[in-house]
C-alpha cells in the first residue's frame, strides 16, 4: 500500500495503544480492502481534492442541515428537492442520522443497529449512493453522521453479547454486579440526568450491568479492545466509499473510558481520532472529518490536533452558537467579543462548521469564569437565559421550551427554531398589533444569519430557518416524542411556507431573499476566504458586535446590533461602503454609524490598505 510514512505513523500509534500484532494485521487488511473497493469516480475526486489542498475551507460553501424524512420524505424525495437547495445557493448538504435504528428507541437516529443499512422508510444504501452521485454532479458535497461512541442494544454485537458470547461481550462494558459501575458513577457526570439518569443499565436477560452513557438502549463501545477500533474504522470507511464527502464524528470526547476519571477528553481519544484520520488519508484522502465536541472552549480546540498531526478537519462551533443566543438575550456583546477573540487567535488552523440552530438543544456551555466578573453566576444566569428565550421573562418576544430540566442542578437546556426564538412566532400570533414587532423580529433573524455568514468556516442553515419556519408543537400529542422537547424544532418541513418565498413582502420572502443575497455576496468576495485575517473590532458600544476581516489589501467590517433598540457604532477611520447597497455609509456629525434595533451592516473599506 502506498503512502508508507502514513502507514508507519498509524502503526506506531496503534501499537502504542494496543501492542497487538494480530489486530494490526487485521487493520491493514481492512484498509487494503476498502482502498480496493473505492470506486474510480471517488478516487478521481480524491485526486482532485488532493490538488486543491483543504477543499472544505472554501468560502463558497453554504450548508444546510436537514432530516431526510422531514425534508423529502425519503432519499429519493431529497434528490427531487435539490433544485430548491440550489436556488438558495446551498452546495453542502448535511443529512441527519439515517442509518437503521429501532423504532421507539432510536434517539433521533443515534442508536444504530446496522451501519450498512439505511432506515427502510428512508430508502436503501443504493439510494444514498445515488444521492451522493447526483450531488457530485451538481458540485455539491454530502455530509453524514457517524455514531461511534455506542451502538443500539439491537445491533448484532449487542444481540450476541446478550446471548453470552464472550467475544461480543468484550466489545462493551459489562459487569456481573454494581460494584465497578458504582465506582464509575462517583467521577463520571451524567449526560441526561433528568430523562436518562446514570451511566449504567441493568439487563436482566443477560444478568449484566451495561455502560449506557447516553440512554439505556445505547451500549457504549469499549475502545480499549482493538477489535472495536478496527471494526468501527471499517464502518467509517464503508460510509466514505458510499460517496460521503464529510463524515461527522458524533460525541467523540466520550470514546475512551477509564475508572477514576470523568471519561471525558482523555488522551487516548485524541489517539483514536488521529488514527481514524490517518486511515482516511490512506483510503479516501478526499474525505473530511467533522467533529462534534460539545464542551467548553478550552476542551474543544485540542480536537483539531496540529498542522502536522491533524485530528478533526472541521469542528462544530458549539460555543459561538450558544454565546450568540446569550448575547441576544443579554444585549451585551462582551462575552461574544471574548469568545471570538479566542477563535481569531487560532489563526488558520482552526476551522469550524458554524450554525445558529441545529437538530439538538442549546446547552449553555458558556465561559462562566469570564462572566463571573460581571456578577453572572452560572445557575442564576442559565435560568435567566432560559426564561428569556422561552418568553417567561417580561417583555421577551422569544418562544422556546426547555429541555432536560434538572431542578437540582439548575441546568436546563433550550429548544426552538431560529424564527420562534427571534420573536417571529409571537409577532404573528398578535396579528395586526404585531406588525412592527414582526418587522423587528425578521430583522433580528437576518442579523443573526448575517453574523453567522461573516465568520470563517462553513455556514450551515438548519432546514426551515431559510423561510422562517416556526416551532412545531404537535410533538406534544405524540406519545413516542412528547417527552423530548427537541422535537419542537424537528418538525416536518413546511413546503407551503416555502412556496411563499416567492410572494413579495411575506416573512418567507424577506428571509429567503435576504439569506440568499448575503450568501452570494460571501461566495463572490475574496475577503471571506479562510485565509483572511479575522479580528474583533471594538465599536465603543456594548450592544454592538464588530468583526474585521482582512485579505489581499481588502478590509471587511461586520457590524451587528444585538439589541432591539436603536444604537450607534463608532467606526474605525477610513471610508466605508455598504456591501448590500453599494453606497458609502453616512455617519453622524460626531462620527457614529446609526443602527436600527437588530440592524446590521456589511461594510468594505473604500480606501484600500
Amino acid at each position: 500500500m502506498k503512502n508508507k510514512s502514513t502507514m508507519d505513523e498509524l502503526r506506531r500509534l496503534f501499537m502504542e495503544l494496543y501492542d497487538n500484532e494480530k489486530a494490526w494485521d487485521h487493520l491493514v487488511g481492512i484498509l487494503e480492502r476498502n482502498r480496493h473497493e473505492r470506486r474510480a469516480s471517488l478516487k478521481k475526486l480524491d485526486e482532485e481534492r488532493r490538488g486543491e489542498g483543504a477543499w472544505f475551507r472554501s468560502h463558497q460553501l453554504l450548508g444546510m442541515m436537514l432530516y431526510t424524512e422531514n425534508f423529502g420524505g425519503d432519499l429519493r424525495g431529497v434528490r427531487k428537492r435539490l433544485p430548491y437547495l440550489e436556488e438558495l445557493g446551498v452546495n453542502y448538504l448535511h443529512l441527519m442520522p439515517l442509518l437503521d435504528s429501532p423504532e421507539g428507541k432510536s434517539d433521533g437516529g443515534y442508536s444504530v443497529s446496522d451501519f450498512h443499512r439505511v432506515r427502510p422508510d428512508l430508502g436503501t444504501m443504493e439510494d444514498l449512493e445515488d444521492l451522493a452521485e447526483e450531488c457530485h454532479g451538481k458540485g455539491m458535497v454530502l455530509c453524514i453522521d457517524f455514531v461511534l461512541n455506542h451502538v443500539s442494544d439491537e445491533h448484532v454485537w449487542a444481540r450476541e453479547a446478550r446471548k453470552g458470547d464472550p467475544t461480543a461481550m468484550s466489545r462493551f462494558f459489562m459487569y456481573d454486579n454494581w460494584e465497578i459501575p458504582r465506582q464509575y458513577e462517583q467521577t463520571v457526570p451524567q449526560v441526561f440526568p433528568a430523562t436518562a439518569p446514570g451511566n449504567f443499565t441493568w439487563y436482566g436477560d443477560v444478568c449484566k450491568v451495561v455502560m449506557t452513557t447516553f440512554h439505556p438502549y445505547q451500549w457504549d463501545l469499549n475502545y480499549a479492545n482493538p477489535m472495536v477500533f478496527n471494526d468501527m474504522t471499517d464502518q467509517l470507511l464503508y460510509l466514505a466509499n458510499r460517496g460521503m464527502d464529510v463524515i461527522r464524528l458524533d460525541a467523540i470526547p466520550y470514546l475512551w473510558k477509564a475508572l477514576g476519571t470523568s471519561c471525558r477528553n482523555l488522551p487516548q481519544v485524541h489517539t483514536l481520532i488521529r488514527m481514524m484520520h490517518l486511515a482516511c488519508e490512506i483510503v479516501c484522502p478526499g474525505v473530511a472529518l467533522l467533529g462534534e465536541v460539545v464542551m467548553e472552549p478550552r476542551q474543544v480546540m485540542p480536537y483539531f490536533g496540529s498542522a502536522e498531526d491533524p485530528e478533526c478537519d472541521i469542528l462544530y462551533n458549539v460555543t459561538t452558537m450558544c454565546t450568540t443566543w446569550h448575547t441576544l438575550a443579554t444585549r451585551d456583546v462582551r462575552l461574544l467579543q471574548h469568545q471570538m477573540g479566542q477563535v481569531a487567535g487560532l489563526g488558520k488552523e482552526g476551522f469550524f462548521q458554524n450554525y445558529l440552530r441545529c437538530h439538538d438543544d442549546i446547552g449553555w456551555g458558556l465561559d462562566f469564569p469570564f462572566l463571573g466578573q460581571f456578577f453572572m453566576g452560572e445557575v442564576s444566569h442559565k435560568k435567566f437565559l432560559n426564561d428569556w428565550l422561552t418568553g417567561n421573562w417580561y417583555g421577551s418576544p422569544a418562544r422556546g421550551e426547555v429541555y432536560n430540566d434538572d431542578a437540582f442542578l439548575g441546568d436546563a437546556r433550550l429548544c426552538g427554531t431560529t424564527a420562534s426564538l427571534c420573536g417571529i412566532e409571537s409577532a404573528l400570533a398578535a396579528g395586526d398589533e404585531g406588525t412592527r414587532d414582526l418587522e423587528k423580529a425578521i430583522r433580528c433573524d437576518l442579523m443573526l444569519h448575517a453574523w453567522m455568514l461573516a465568520q470563517s468556516g462553513i455556514p450551515v442553515i438548519y432546514s426551515g430557518d431559510e423561510v422562517g419556519q416556526l416551532n412545531d408543537y404537535s410533538y406534544h400529542e405524540d406519545p413516542a416524542r412528547s417527552s423530548d422537547s427537541r422535537y419542537l424544532h424537528r418538525g416536518a418541513f413546511d413546503w407551503e411556507m416555502a412556496a411563499r418565498r416567492k410572494e413579495k413582502g411575506t416573512p418567507a420572502w424577506k428571509i429567503f431573499r435576504g439569506i440568499r443575497r448575503l450568501a452570494r455576496l460571501r461566495s463572490r468576495t475574496p475577503v471571506f476566504a479562510a485565509e483572511a485575517r479575522m479580528s474583533v473590532e471594538d465599536l465603543w458600544e456594548s450592544r454592538v458586535m464588530g468583526i474585521r476581516r482582512e485579505h489581499e489589501g481588502e478590509t471587511f467590517l461586520g457590524v451587528f446590533n444585538f439589541s432591539d433598540s436603536d444604537a450607534g457604532a463608532h467606526l474605525p477611520e477610513g471610508r466605508w461602503k455598504n456591501m448590500l447597497t453599494g453606497k458609502p455609509v453616512r455617519l453622524t456629525p460626531d462620527g457614529w454609524l446609526p443602527m436600527k434595533g437588530y440592524g446590521f451592516f456589511w461594510l468594505i473599506r473604500m480606501d484600500r490598505n
